[in-house]
């Protein structure tokens, strides 16, 4: 099942997505692509990085002994199909096709066994860097940094999708996520131990290798089977 959040003329919605149109408890609505929002309202984006061994050997990045992760805000959310800024502080703007689980229910120290009952499901994230700024809070962590969606997939194994990302038309990345180091019901758990998670909270699993850098016109296109493809074009 696909979960969306949209615009409509009641104001934002929630329901169940179907080719164009949200089906709530009360009303059954006609979207565009273009009306949905980030699938989830989160307290906190959880990232992490450093998960995939290709993106280490590319960026020569020391092999983590746990999930390495970082946080972003809320007001980094995007929504599909809304414009990337290209911010006027950097010269290096690049993206980062995530797949993100999102959780359904409080949760604090569970097993990874046991983070299925606490997923409601999963989305895809692009994690737009400001690579020249200092610091991960300074590159990864301003407004509109994190474009999320297009909606939740709630029936989805994320241990072995294959997931490809395009720039400009051009094949970037490719990858499979049985490839991670920590694969997704590992990183859950871990970060439970630290976090009380709430509902609504996205946990983001890193990228494959290739990110690189993006201009003003280009569309990122990131695609993970079976949950869908998240499309933004850099204003």
């Amino acid at each position: 099942m696909r979960l969306a959040r949209a615009r409509t003329e009641d104001g934002v919605r929630e329901g169940e997505y179907r080719e164009g149109r949200l089906l709530t408890d009360d009303a059954d609505y006609q979207v565009s692509q273009a009306d949905l929002l980030a699938p989830c309202d989160p307290d906190a984006l959880f990232c992490v990085g450093r998960n995939f061994a290709a993106t280490l050997e590319q960026m020569d990045y020391e092999r983590p002994e746990e999930p390495d992760f970082f946080i972003k805000p809320p007001h980094s959310l995007l929504g599909h199909r809304d414009p990337i800024p290209y911010p006027d502080w950097t010269d290096e703007l690049t993206y980062a096709g995530e797949l993100v689980a999102v959780i359904d229910e409080p949760c604090e120290s569970v097993s990874p066994e046991e983070v299925p009952e606490y997923v409601r499901g999963y989305t895809i994230m692009n994690d737009v860097d400001a690579l020249d700024q200092g610091g991960r809070t300074a590159r990864k962590a301003f407004t509109g940094s994190g474009p999320l969606g297009p909606w939740l997939e709630t029936d989805v194994d994320p241990t072995g999708i294959d997931v490809h990302t395009d720039v400009a038309g051009e094949r970037r990345q490719e990858a499979n996520t049985e490839l991670m180091l920590f694969d997704p019901y590992e990183v859950v758990s871990f970060l439970s131990g630290r976090f009380r998670l709430r509902p609504g909270d996205a946990v983001a699993f890193g990228s494959p290798a290739n990110p690189g850098l993006v201009e003003p016109g280009d569309t990122v296109e990131i695609t993970y089977e079976g949950v869908g493809t998240l499309v933004n074009t850099v204003r």
